[in-house]
């Protein structure tokens, strides 16, 4: 008896598993693959059409809400057979009737109409479900419409920098060419024979893929990104250009505590719906990324910071202001050329930005010990972000150990740094001393598996560059900075501390050395609450005409965003919660 009922149970098991194998392949064929197959059947007849498909970029609210910024749209393309539709001796009423319903360049049509010995030729695309309907009703021989798909950016401009488009790349492909879209091209991009593989294949790769993220990385990516600020921020930054004539203009608004970016921007931007329409492929770069700028004396907050670290001086310690310096027979002043007096104190070295001052914390420091304290900012490293092609920062005169060098780049003159890292390093004074690693991607929506949060080094984790006293004690330095000198006071806020610093750099001249005496750099950067920052906000633009100080051309701006955000997220007040000086 015991063979025939083995046999039962064997025949039992093959039917079962059959019947899973038979119920996943019609899940994924119905279910995960479905709308990629129905697009492919519609489109295999149809020649000179390809089908496309990509994951999306999702901007996140303050209320969690995904708002898609890069996606696939579908449409339809209006297309000929020239060999049929050229034969029509009615080919100008064809083209009036057309013309009615979607407007299309005469000549173009008609010269299409002609090609002898052409299958195939595209007269229009991206069209609507209406005007396709229309179209595919008058049953002209020779005239059609076929779906199609294709990249598009809702936002337009907005966020064009981070985002990216898409481009041929060298095997004649679609892919990432700029921005999130090149970064995370592994997981944005899709398989096109995904659809053809083999059937047991499928099955149990697909399962496979479930089990283990990683062997199958497609999705889409849910950005740090929040519409709202990066907007505000956008027009912000169009008024600076515009009202200064500067050449471009750049923004970044970061979590100081754990590196997420609620906004980047730059000035003039691009729409990547329409990349063909820029003359200049350059301003698909990312500045805040790529590109490396003497920063002025926002670094001497750095510098300060470091000399407070080290114990070499504290908020009270005072020297006597000579005005110039002469080091390694190289004389360097302050901004106006003039001595501010003597007995001055380190406080107010920050409040009137004073370069000898600055000079002074790395003297009493020495040279060497300052170059090493202002590298482990991370300044002769990249942040990690993600995003491509990020550049290196230029601090080679950190390496020299000359008096001279040290001294120059304490007031942030011959090292030039990317914004980026300028950030990571700023966002140290903010958090209690630690390098954080700034980025994008908050999570991946994988294709096939769970969203996957990704993780970032925390804050024991991180690499500690000041003591958190020192931290607490430079944000009250810099808190005092806008509340005393900050345009005179004025532009204090009542209920908040507010840290920040401004910087005015000469740009350097490429062909002969030295520097213009006429074109400068403005930076400004900030964090509030100053003692619990929520936000830091860098700025800067590059040689605005007719202004010379950033305090005149960002000082508005930086303020009209630390409102926003605080009434954007309802920041509660903190002004009696501002602790004393420790050291």
């Amino acid at each position: 008896m015991r063979g025939p009922h083995n046999r039962l149970r064997l025949i039992s098991l093959v039917v079962l598993l059959f019947a899973f194998l038979l119920a996943g392949k019609l899940y994924f064929v119905q279910i995960v693959s479905g709308e990629n197959l129905k697009a492919k059947a519609e489109h295999q007849y149809v020649a000179g059409i390809n089908y496309f498909d990509r994951g999306s970029i999702f901007f996140t609210t303050k209320d969690e809400v995904l708002v898609p910024v890069a996606s696939i749209k579908t449409g339809f393309i209006l297309h000929i057979n020239p060999g049929i539709l050229g034969q029509n001796d009615r080919l100008e009423n064809i083209y009036e009737t057309v013309n009615s319903i979607i407007p299309i360049d005469k000549t173009d049509f008609l010269a299409k109409a002609h090609k002898e010995n052409d299958p195939y030729e595209e007269l229009l695309k991206h069209l609507g479900a209406g005007v396709a309907e229309k179209i595919q009703a008058l049953k002209i021989p020779g005239l059609s419409v076929a779906k199609e798909q294709w990249r598009t950016y809702p936002g337009e401009t907005m966020a064009a920098h981070t985002v990216g488009l898409i481009g041929y790349n060298s095997g004649n492909e679609l892919a990432g060419r700029y921005g999130l879209e090149r970064f995370y091209e592994p997981v944005l991009k899709r398989t096109r024979d995904d659809a053809f593989v083999n059937f047991f294949a499928e099955i149990f790769s697909n399962i496979k893929s479930v089990v283990k993220e990683d062997e199958s990385p497609e999705g889409d990516i849910i950005t740090t990104i929040e519409p709202s600020v990066e907007a505000f921020l956008e027009n912000e930054l169009s008024k600076v250009t515009n009202k200064y004539s500067s050449d471009f203009t750049g923004g970044i608004v970061i979590d100081p505590k754990n590196g997420e970016i609620t906004a980047l921007a730059l000035t003039p931007t691009f729409n990547p719906n329409s990349p063909q329409n820029e003359r200049d492929s350059a301003i698909f770069s990312n500045r805040l990324v790529e590109d490396r700028y003497e920063m002025g004396s926002i670094i001497k907050a750095l510098t300060m910071a470091t000399g407070l670290d080290s114990g070499a001086v504290t908020a009270k310690s005072i020297y006597n202001d000579p005005g110039c310096i002469t080091l390694n027979t190289r004389t360097f002043c302050n901004y106006d050329g003039q001595s501010h007096g003597f007995s001055l104190s380190m406080q107010t070295v920050l409040n009137k930005s004073l370069n000898t001052g600055a000079a002074f914390v790395v003297s009493r420091m020495g040279s060497s010990n300052f170059n090493k304290h202002m590298l482990s900012f991370g300044l002769d490293t990249t942040t990690g972000i993600d995003l491509p092609n990020e550049g290196k920062s230029l601090v080679s005169n950190l390496l020299t150990h000359r008096d001279l060098e040290a001294a120059q780049a304490s007031f942030g003159q011959g090292i030039a740094l990317t914004p980026i890292n300028t950030v990571r390093a700023l966002s140290a004074l903010a958090n209690g001393g630690t390098l954080i690693t700034p980025h994008l991607v908050k999570k991946i929506r994988y294709k096939l598996g769970p969203i996957k949060t990704i993780t970032y080094p925390g804050e024991e984790e991180r690499v500690r560059v000041l003591k958190p006293e020192t931290s607490t004690e430079i944000s009250r330095m810099l808190t005092e900075v806008v509340d005393r000198s900050l345009r005179d006071g004025q532009v204090r806020l009542e209920n908040y501390n507010i840290a920040a610093k401004t910087g005015t750099a000469q740009i350097a001249r490429p062909d002969v050395g030295g520097y213009y005496d006429d074109r400068f750099l403005h930076s400004f950067f900030g964090y509030f609450p100053s003692y619990e920052p929520e936000f830091l906000v860098f700025l800067y633009t590059y040689y605005p005409k007719n202004v010379k100080f950033a305090s005149e051309t960002l000082t508005e701006t930086f303020m009209n965003i630390t409102k926003f955000l605080i009434n954007y997220y309802n920041i509660p007040p903190d002004r009696e919660a501002a602790p004393p000086a420790r050291l």
